[in-house]
């Protein structure tokens, strides 16, 4: 009979009880790490130095940048990485053309191109005013309001000015002109110090003039990309339901079942690399949340095991009862709390 109970969670030591416990959540990331590694792979790493690959497609006129240019400098300032080219980027006028030079087929030249971060669209955001207006990828925001833009950081500025004043987007898409008008969002957006800040968005990423040529990463290179990846989303997700807590950012920033369905198939919209890493972003929250000290979740039950590790006994029946109903309540006052927000948030 003892050997029967041995082979039953209760009668399992207690190592044995948490590592069973603990695996559905590492499991999560694990699976986590290797969707995003797998991207890593399959979407490769940047060239350095900048290298083009694909040129965008600019209503402008023809650049004379070619496929397979090494970018050495921007307008006499040096680029041997990707940090110090966004530097250079930062003092670029944005009205006229932009002096690269580079290194084709063995040979420097300088050549006249477009400005680096014209305002073209590379992503769309899911639930966002841009998806909304049917916004694509590849479009090229010419004119906000009637007024001319080069850059995409000129879109930007306006969005912000706006503080979610309808903008109306002169857009070019394949040679034609169509004319978009959108009201930006008030969005909280993690910054840089764990924080966040509050700013108005269409919901919409920007690109450079090509797209970098790339490199297979090494199995390390991705492993480690896909650690980093994880690690963001973890301290997001914390710093988020830290400053939801606090009152620091609206708690309609956490969505239920509906939000979730519908940032799915907003994300499948955008192709099978926006899905599957929406699917290894639900991964890691759902890791995330079974690790929170809830009893009914296997953070709780890790909380009772360590409980059990330092009293030398694991809590009464009694006392188990009660914070699992309890548990059990909040976890059901927090489904329905994040159902709300999906029905009655803007």
């Amino acid at each position: 009979i003892s050997d029967d109970r041995r082979h039953t969670m209760h009668g399992a030591p207690l190592w044995a009880r948490v590592l069973t416990v603990a695996a559905g959540p590492v499991f999560n990331f694990v699976l986590s790490i290797a969707v995003f590694a797998m991207l890593a792979v399959v979407s490769g790493v940047a060239i350095e130095p900048p290298t083009v690959g694909k040129l965008q497609s600019l209503p402008a006129a023809q650049s004379a940048l070619r496929e397979g240019d090494t970018i050495l400098a921007l307008d006499g300032r040096a680029t041997p990485d990707y940090s110090a080219f966004y530097d250079a980027v930062a003092d670029l006028p944005v009205d006229g053309e932009t002096a690269y030079l580079v290194r084709r087929d063995g040979v420097e030249q300088e050549v006249a191109g477009p400005y680096p971060f014209p305002p073209v669209v590379s992503a769309i955001q899911p639930k966002s005013a841009a998806m909304e207006v049917g916004l694509k990828e590849g479009d090229v925001v010419t004119a906000i309001d009637g007024k001319p833009i080069r850059a995409f950081s000129q879109l930007q500025d306006v969005v912000t000015a706006s503080e979610g004043a309808p903008i109306d987007l002169t857009v070019w898409r394949d040679g034609e002109t169509l004319s978009l008008s959108l009201t930006p969002r008030r969005m909280d957006m993690p910054n840089a110090d764990g924080g966040f800040e509050t700013r108005w968005l269409i919901g919409m990423t920007g690109g450079l003039a090509f797209e970098p040529a790339t490199r297979m990463a090494g199995p390390l290179e991705a492993l480690s990309y896909g650690a980093d990846q994880l690690g963001f989303i973890v301290q997001s997700s914390l710093s988020g339901l830290y400053h939801m807590i606090a009152g620091k950012i609206s708690s309609c920033n956490l969505s239920g079942p509906l939000g979730i369905a519908e940032s799915s198939g907003a994300a499948a919209s955008q192709g099978l690399e926006s899905f599957v890493w929406f699917i290894a972003m639900l991964s890691t929250a759902v890791g995330l949340l079974n690790l929170f000290p809830i009893p009914v979740l296997d953070g709780g039950h890790l909380v009772f095991y360590a409980y059990e590790a330092v009293v030398g006994r694991p809590p009464s029946d009694k006392a188990l009862r009660v914070l699992m109903a309890a548990g059990f309540a909040l976890l059901i006052g927090l489904m329905v709390f994040a159902l709300s927000n999906d029905i009655f948030c803007p």
